[in-house]
């Protein structure tokens, strides 16, 4: 069977629907943002089997099974990885070509499509550090944010930060590390006139805009100046990696309370998506101020089949906006519109409301787009029968995009008695338009594609048994810490240097190389090594989305269980209650510290208890006797050493 090409798998697995997946096969009930079902893989009468749309994973606590929906397939049909996949290509109407060679153009596009990736990684995280550390960025860019409210928590969560207004200073230490022009020029981030180069969102707080999977795609950057010769926002141009069509604002962190509370609340700025989240609203995505395309819909709709729209109370925008709300509708979605007081958005709104209150008004002031439409235009027409008579078309029109018979006939029903109009004539007109809807027709959209780096497999990627060694229990607790929080920064005083920072990722690999530590088990050791690789040679810190998206199913089946076991901690804990809760990631470089630390004190014990058996075994002799004394000795010291520093570390 031909090689699927890697473009191709990645947009098979973001395409594909997990729970639509596993739904054919297994009965699934919504248990707050997840669904769970029995467990196709055994005989019980009490539901084990969890599946999470938002992750994209399920877990049979009954089996231990888990992984992607390749994964199921592969586990409930005994699909080989690519049948699997050539089934859900075939599911969801992607066409995989047959195998060849790829040409040096294709090869070029994909490894420039990682490389715009890996610049605006290195963007992001250099934004932000000169958002907080820098005099220019803490005295300008961060008490803007802080004047907007946003507390650090927030400012740290959605990655926010501010390019110096200084001319060149990011380009010049991009340069410095070695990124390409040509790449900064075409993401946006540099650019060059009349024989000058300078930083393009020069003096702007930045706003990193993500992907579902939470790579950095494109910014947003907004002027903090007066001036309105200046555009208020810039945003990335269009690129080979960023498509705002077909991008929401927030989507990243909003998906999993969207799933949650099976709603989405649409808005239009970036600071509307940050005050609702930081207010504990966390269902709420974006447009970023373009009108709504086909695309962002089919983005939602992934997620939920409920959107609600959050207006500002500007009735121009309103008119504005119907063309993207009959998108929705075709799109087969539930839409209900929230109308704020007059001068307030979902940005001012939330600041001065409790989570309970603002939870409350979007609940107490939806209402049913169809009747807010035919409000919001038969307000215009007045008593002119005429105009009277176009508008009720209009809403017509609305109706007609809707997929749903049985919904279109409810609508029918409604509008006939609302206007004291014949049924008949509404249904009449409503068919005419659904035929000229129907034979329009769309495509799907194409989903981004991305080049997953070869990774050479494993002779082995079997875990040891239940009677694991101390060595792969901490092996085992490091590669979870990697998956879980490899990305993040971490910020720690050390004596005689000052502050420093890092991440997580290169943290751990420099002390274990420093150390010359390796992995006993071959699945850590393969996993840790594409975290190697990544820093050393690719410039890259892998987050769990990459490893859910891995061929190797093992791999996938270990970062799923990491996934699973997350826990949701309801807003109500802090908000309504003022319960605080701690948690690993609060003191997350003393957690990784003391992994690393306890990781090389169980190699250490391993490599005393070899040489030890060994000696036992007076297998040794002469020469090879007092090596192995003399290894014997300096281990015990090193394990002293290990044991105190555990023991003494101090952490910021």
């Amino acid at each position: 069977m031909s090689k699927i090409p890697p473009h191709i798998v990645d947009q098979i697995l973001q395409t594909a629907r997990i729970e639509e997946v596993i739904g054919e096969f297994v009965q699934l009930k919504r248990a707050g943002s997840n669904l769970k079902g029995l467990s196709p893989f055994t005989d019980e009468k009490t539901p084990s089997f969890v599946v999470s749309p938002a992750k994209q994973i399920f877990k049979c606590f009954s089996t231990g099974k888990g992984g992607n929906a390749a994964s199921f397939l592969m586990e409930k049909e005994h699909f080989s990885y690519p049948e699997a996949l050539r089934w859900l290509a075939k599911r969801y109407n992607i066409e995989v070509p047959e195998e060849r060679e790829a040409t040096a153009e294709e090869l070029a596009a994909l490894n420039e499509r990682e490389s715009f990736m890996i610049i605006n990684e290195f963007a992001k995280n250099t934004f932000a550090e000169m958002l907080l550390h820098s005099q220019e960025g803490k005295a300008i860019g961060l008490s803007y944010f802080e004047e907007r409210g946003f507390n650090k928590a927030t400012i740290e969560k959605f990655q926010l930060g501010y390019c110096l207004n200084t001319g060149a200073a990011f380009t010049e230490l991009a340069l410095a590390k070695g990124y390409n022009k040509e790449y900064l020029e075409a993401i946006g981030l540099t650019k060059t006139k009349d024989q000058r180069t300078f930083d393009f969102f020069k003096g702007r707080v930045m706003f990193p805009i993500h992907s579902v999977s939470g790579r950095v795609l494109g910014f947003g950057g907004r002027t903090l100046l007066a001036d309105k010769k200046i555009a208020k926002y810039f945003n990335s141009p269009e690129s080979s990696i960023y498509n705002k069509s077909e991008i929401l604002y927030g989507l990243f962190f909003a998906k999993g309370d969207i799933v949650k509370y099976d709603e989405c609340l649409l808005c239009e700025g970036y600071t509307d998506v940050i005050s609702m989240h930081q207010a504990g609203i966390q269902n709420v995505v974006s447009s970023s101020g373009t009108s709504l395309t086909k695309e962002q819909v089919k983005l939602v709709s992934r997620y939920t089949k409920n959107l609600t729209i959050l207006y500002d109370g500007d009735a121009a925008g309103i008119k504005a906006s119907f063309r993207g709300i009959d998108l929705i509708l075709e799109e087969g979605l539930n839409v209900k519109v929230v109308l704020f007081p007059d001068g307030e958005d979902p940005d001012s709104f939330s600041k001065t409301r409790s989570t309970a209150e603002l939870t409350s008004y979007i609940s107490e002031h939806k209402q049913d787009f169809i009747s807010f439409k035919a409000g919001i235009l038969l307000a215009d027409g007045g008593n002119d029968p005429i105009l009277r008579a176009g508008l009720i078309k209009d809403i017509v029109h609305s109706v007609s995009l809707i997929p749903d018979q049985i919904t279109r006939s409810v609508y029918v029903q409604q509008l006939a008695q609302q206007f004291d109009i014949s049924e008949s004539i509404v249904q009449s007109e409503l068919l005419q338009l659904r035929k000229a809807a129907i034979s329009k027709g769309y495509q799907d959209p194409s989903f981004e594609a991305i080049q997953l780096p070869k990774v050479p497999a494993p002779q082995s990627l079997q875990a040891n048994d239940a009677a694991q060694t101390e060595l792969h229990i901490f092996e085992a607790e490091l590669i979870r810490i990697l998956i879980k929080y490899g990305t993040r920064a971490l910020i720690w005083q050390e004596p005689g240097h000052g502050e420093r920072q890092t991440s997580v990722i290169e943290l751990i690999i420099h002390e274990l190389q420093k150390d010359e530590i390796h992995f006993e088990n071959p699945l850590f050791a393969t996993i840790y090594s594409i975290f190697e690789n990544g820093v050393t040679h690719e410039n890259t810190l892998y987050e769990a989305t990459y490893f859910l998206r891995h061929e190797h199913q093992e791999i996938v089946q270990f970062v799923a269980d990491i996934a699973a076991q997350e826990t949701e901690l309801s807003h109500n804990w802090v908000s309504r209650y003022k319960i605080q809760t701690k948690s690993e990631s609060d003191d997350l470089y003393q957690t990784v510290v003391q992994v690393i630390y306890r990781l090389k004190l169980a190699f250490v014990e391993n490599k005393i208890s070899t040489i030890r058996h060994e000696l036992s075994q007076d297998q040794l002799k002469n020469e090879d006797l007092l090596l192995a004394l003399s290894e014997l000795v300096s281990l015990e010291k090193v394990k002293m050493l290990l044991s105190e520093q555990i023991g003494i570390t101090v952490i910021r």
